[in-house]
């Protein structure tokens, strides 16, 4: 008999040589149905793997949810699942197209791909035919088995099915490595796996799209077809899916951005957006409100310059980590960067001048424009972009101050992601690999976070070794209205940049010590941060955000006059107002406004100029009635000051 420890404690025995599903199957019959993979003492494995000895057990089903390193390994089975279904289109192609080749197939944050070497054109109307086969697939309930061969006799099996991109992957492997098979049917792919017991447990599928791929990434290489796809367990889990798929592309930044003349990227310059006039706007209101509130809470401004010495960046260790993704310029016979971050640039300020304790806390605080080299296949409208500003604050501080400082900063991100309806998740990071400094920092550092997360009762989650490199840091994740998140703000220790820099404050006595130092951001990138409130708003912005707040909307000539009166006393009043004077429908001009997701509609005929109103439609309320002047003045005066989200 063997033992096995569930993860709640309880111990149960069996006969050597059962299968993890059939204990899945013996906890609960809901468990056995529900089960896709298991993890045994610690390490992902099949169900239909054998136990011989006493184990530590957990079944995982679809939404198991781990605190992992990287966000995608976050629910583990979902990535056994999508394996198993990008074999499944891989045995589907190869039925269809016998001559076609393999190459990897991996599962992704959402979803699977496959790539493949196809002899004749593959194209986006190819897919349902794929579809098709791959449901056969399913409905054929195939097992997936498990098998490993030595070397020589894998590069024999994978010759004879005319694999060479297999061949390649074998002869690149070393020389040790076990080489592991997954049969269903008559398809065998190469895979370290792990898999699900067999096809029939994909219950849901939709292929997506196909792209171009070069092999192992690299453009000197083939140029391979990847099929993107998903799948659940559920048919109403893919539909809610694909209905958010659907959602996110009505909500597209880039869509929006262009059409309502917010934003643009040109040829002439990948990576690098224009801001125009209406979303100059929305940029400008963001950093104004960024500048009220780091007032309120005693930040000091500063602004310093996009282009210093290589030196500068090889002593603050940007170089080492990001010399690759900076772009450079001689000067006077000497090697100068645009800077990829603003820290370096407040230290020297910082430097400038020699500190007193009692000037501690320092906070100071830059809109400053950084620039990365961004391969051109990663860019992405706003969301990623060569050059961008960063709303970065550095604060240098006294050991006693950390925890203060900390609960202080999050209390500001807080504030400020409510403005816009965020809800949010926190990760704490941890030292990373390519780490600077002590265990000994490095342990107070990351203590003192947890401990100012403690004493604010919030919850998060560990992202182990994915802190910065000068120090741990707290992340904000945002979840947006359709349910997706971004990461966005955080909160970052460092004992190692005020070290690197010989920072000193003269404390009480009189003796000089090191300042402690905190890099925070709120929005993280302005840019970026306007391309999620436009997909969070669908582009439909609060008031005290709209480019044109207020459109009057005369319903002939003879009401011109009066409305550009009233036009007048709003713009007085401060709000950003525009008259459509064309001679045009009244419904025309409503709808009009409606697509320019204008926030309040005011329409003006005979009965309005007569009786000294305005008859007020809004974006979400629609007909809100008639108002006078004097009182909607004060309505929306109100709900743009509070910020307000109810329009």
């Amino acid at each position: 008999m063997i033992t096995v420890t569930l993860k709640d404690g309880t111990k149960k025995e069996y006969e050597e040589g059962i299968t993890i599903q059939n204990i899945a199957k013996s906890i609960s019959q809901g468990l056995g149905k529900s089960a896709i993979c298991a993890k045994v003492n610690g390490e992902i494995t099949d169900l239909t793997n054998t136990v011989d000895e006493d184990i530590n057990l957990e079944i995982l089903t679809f939404d198991t949810e781990y605190n992992e390193k990287e966000p995608e390994d976050a629910f583990p089975a979902r990535r056994v699942f999508w394996h198993t279904t990008a074999h499944i289109l891989a045995q589907a192609v190869k039925r269809l197209y016998p001559d076609v080749k393999l190459t990897i197939g991996p599962p992704i944050d959402k979803g699977f791909y496959y790539d493949f070497e196809f002899q004749n054109p593959f194209s986006a109307d190819d897919l349902a035919k794929v579809e098709k086969e791959m449901q056969k697939i399913v409905k054929e309930n195939l097992s997936l088995k498990r098998f490993v061969l030595p070397r020589n006799e894998a590069i024999e099996l994978m010759k004879k099915r005319g694999e060479s991109y297999k061949i390649e992957l074998i002869d690149s492997l070393p020389e040790d490595e076990e080489l592991s098979f997954y049969e269903q049917g008559e398809f065998i792919d190469l895979c370290v796996g792990k898999h699900l017991p067999s096809t029939g447990m994909v219950k849901s599928l939709k292929l997506l799209s196909v792209a171009g791929a070069y092999w192992r990434a690299d453009q000197s290489n083939t140029m391979l077809t990847r099929i993107y796809g998903i799948s659940y367990p559920k048919k109403e889990l893919l539909d809610a899916y694909l209905n958010r798929l659907e959602e996110a592309k009505k909500r597209d930044h880039r869509k929006l951005g262009k059409e309502l003349e917010l934003f643009d990227i040109y040829e002439e310059g990948p990576g690098f957006p224009f801001f125009l006039p209406k979303g100059m706007v929305i940029r400008n209101q963001l950093e104004d409100f960024w500048r009220i509130e780091h007032e309120k809470a005693g930040y000091l401004e500063i602004r310093t310059p996009i282009i210093l010495n290589e030196e500068l960046w090889k002593r603050s260790g940007h170089y080492d980590h990001y010399k690759d993704n900076m772009y450079s310029t001689i000067i006077d016979e000497e090697i100068y960067r645009v800077k990829p971050m603003n820290c370096p640039g407040a230290l020297l300020v910082y430097k400038s001048k020699l500190h007193s304790y009692r000037d501690l806390p320092k906070r100071v605080g830059e809109l400053g424009l950084v620039h990365r080299h961004e391969l051109s296949g990663a860019l992405h409208g706003l969301m990623r972009v060569r050059c961008f500003t960063q709303d970065d604050a550095h604060i240098f501080m006294m050991p006693e101050h950390i925890k203060d400082e900390i609960k202080g900063v999050f209390e500001l991100i807080d504030k400020f992601y409510s403005i816009f309806g965020f809800t949010y998740k926190i990760e704490l990071s941890t030292r990373p690999e390519n780490s600077m400094g002590s265990d000994e920092d490095w342990e107070m550092a990351t203590n003192s976070l947890k401990e100012a997360l403690f004493d604010m009762g919030r919850d998060y989650k560990i992202n182990e070794g994915d802190g910065a490199f000068y120090g741990p840091k707290i992340d904000f994740h945002l979840e947006d209205s359709i349910g997706r998140t971004w990461q966005c703000g955080t909160i970052q220790l460092d004992f190692q940049m005020p070290e690197r820099f010989d920072l000193t404050y003269i404390g009480s006595d009189n003796e000089k010590h090191r300042p402690i130092m905190i890099h925070r951001v709120i929005y993280g990138s302005v840019e970026r941060f306007i391309g999620i409130l436009t997909e969070h708003f669908a582009a439909a912005f609060p008031l005290w955000l709209s480019p044109v707040q207020i459109k009057i909307l005369p319903v002939s000539h003879s009401s011109y006059e009066y409305s550009k009166k009233i036009s007048e006393e709003f713009i007085k009043s401060g709000f950003r107002t525009q008259i459509d004077i064309r001679n045009e429908k009244i419904g025309f001009k409503i709808r009009e406004a409606q697509l320019s997701k204008i926030p309040y509609m005011l329409i003006i005929g005979d009965k309005e100029v007569e009786q000294n109103t305005i008859t007020v439609r809004s974006l979400r309320g629609g007909d809100l009635g008639t108002y006078s002047l004097y009182d909607f003045i004060q309505k929306i005066t109100k709900e743009n000051t509070n910020k307000d989200l109810t329009n």
